[in-house]
């Protein structure tokens, strides 16, 4: 199935962003802890509705806000 337009321009997004109103969530929040300060973060991952495509959202700094996965 081809990727929605929804999807193709939430991986461009801050972690900021919100999820887009065809994404649910599908996983339980994961919570990663870091020894170094302000290190902690955030995972959890969705998926669309509509074109059945799934997203992981990250707060960590050094990743994307948004993957889309793909294959």
């Amino acid at each position: 199935m081809k990727i929605c337009d929804l999807c193709s321009t939430m991986e461009n997004k801050p972690a900021s962003a919100k999820p887009h109103q065809f994404l649910s969530e599908i996983s339980e929040l994961r919570t990663f802890r870091s020894t170094r300060v302000g290190g902690d973060f955030v995972e959890q991952d969705f998926q669309c509705q509509r074109c059945q495509a799934r997203l992981t959202h990250s707060t960590n700094k050094n990743d994307l806000g948004w993957t889309l996965w793909q294959g």
